[in-house]
């Protein structure tokens, strides 16, 4: 791997996250030995890219992006080239990502990525990147931690319990910083390691495979590329992508997709920063902050502290794709939700909504035109048809912290969840 800033070149040892080197905040890049663009035939799923992935060891039955040519919704929103990269459970698609969001393709990269033998992995969460860790690492048998709030909870229905490694903490009265807070005072400690976020290449990887499904079903790059955002590592990562396939030569002449980031009207940092001007992100307020956050439409998009400085993160890749930032509020993405479910006959995240109505914005004022070549990606979608179609066991968490006890008990309190050791052996065979 290397880093963008200095040029450092390091092996990966499955967990940093960081340069040893000295200098300020980048994002680690991975460096593959395949230059070309060879996805493997015989793997319908998400390590069909495992030559461009920065694993060691893969799980069959993993699913991926669909992506499709949109009919309906393009009409009714006036684009010819309207195409859909859906992420979630739609079986008439094939698309089976079992808890509903592009979540599953970061957790199964990261999880890939480690070594066998490990510290237990602390992820935060809103809902559903919680979700898509408890049930990769249930497949994997790798010991987890997961920190969320109360309302995350309601995204923790799955199609099987947890396996017994994997320890779901619920934050009462808090929002998803608090949750992000608890699990780096968590992390300090040995035997556990932070999942990192955006830092982690193996997330970033995982959500790039969008990018390498939609030049596949494409055949070319989008000029316009939708998504909504909280920490914006898939922007990020869908750029990464989109450079490596540039470099490669597979698209001669394409310029880079043009990145088109959504947030929440109340509730929008990334946008804040954006329309200032300024590379340095304004620094997050205090309480009405907390009540836009407990308002918010879609509230996994609600990260206070996006990676939007640091070299390589969110600024620079809007500033090479000549990229923007959108809002969306709350009428206008439960429009979006309503028009995807008519056109397109599937139930959509929140998230996906607001990226959809950004779009339909986007396509109204003009922004984009009607011949452009679009990828709207719905990051999550098909909660509903999964639950008609499936059993599902609601998680049930290990342990609740109320908004009362002390940062320190709260660290003991879940510390005391796991065993004192150093690393844990995976206990589940996987496909080498």
């Amino acid at each position: 791997m290397s880093c963008p800033y200095c040029g450092h070149r390091q092996e990966d040892d499955g967990l940093r996250l960081t340069c040893p080197r000295g200098h300020g905040p980048a994002l680690l890049r991975a460096d593959y030995a395949e230059a070309k663009f060879t996805p493997r035939a015989d793997d319908p799923g998400l390590f069909r890219y495992r030559s461009w992935l920065p694993v060691t060891r893969t799980l069959a039955g993993v699913g991926r992006s669909v992506v499709f040519r949109s009919h309906g919704l393009a009409r009714r929103v006036g684009l010819r080239n309207l195409w859909i990269a859906f992420n979630g459970y739609w079986p008439e698609r094939h698309a089976t990502l079992e808890t509903c969001t592009f979540k599953e393709l970061e957790a199964h990269t990261v999880l890939a990525r480690m070594p066998r033998q490990s510290p237990v992995l602390v992820v935060a969460s809103a809902g559903n990147t919680a979700a898509a860790f408890a049930v990769a690492s249930s497949h994997y048998r790798v010991p987890c931690l997961l920190v969320v709030p109360e309302s995350g909870l309601t995204r923790l229905r799955l199609r099987a319990p947890l396996h017994h490694g994997v320890r779901l903490v619920v934050l009462d009265g808090a929002d998803y910083s608090d949750a992000i807070s608890l699990a780096d005072a968590v992390a300090d400690h040995p035997g556990f390691r932070l999942e990192g976020g955006v830092r982690n290449v193996g997330r970033r990887d995982g959500l790039g495979t969008v990018m390498y499904a939609a030049a596949e079903a494409m055949d070319e790059l989008p000029e316009y590329y939708f998504q909504a955002v909280g920490s914006a590592a898939g922007g990020i990562a869908v750029h990464e992508a989109a450079r490596r396939l540039l470099d490669s030569g597979a698209f001669p002449g394409s310029p880079l997709p043009r990145l088109m980031l959504s947030q929440n009207a109340s509730f929008a940092p990334i946008h804040t920063a954006w329309r200032s001007g300024r590379r340095e992100q304004p620094r997050p307020g205090g309480d009405d902050e907390r009540r836009a956050i407990m308002t918010a439409f879609a509230d996994e998009l609600t990260n206070r502290f996006p990676p939007y400085a640091v070299h390589a993160g969110v600024h620079d890749v809007l500033t090479e794709s000549r990229g923007d930032v959108l809002i969306a509020d709350e009428p206008s993405a439960r429009a979006a939700r309503r028009l995807v479910a008519e056109t397109e006959e599937i139930d959509i995240e929140p998230a996906a909504a607001v990226a959809a109505a950004s779009l339909v914005a986007a396509a109204r004022d003009g922004r984009v035109s009607e011949n452009s070549r679009v990828l709207l990606n719905l990051t999550g979608g098909g909660r509903a048809r999964l639950a008609r179609d499936h059993t599902l066991f609601q998680a049930e968490p290990t342990l609740r912290i109320g908004p009362s006890k002390s940062r320190a008990s709260a660290v003991a309190a879940v510390r005391a969840l796991f065993p004192v050791r150093e690393h844990y052996a995976h206990e589940a065979p996987v496909v080498a």
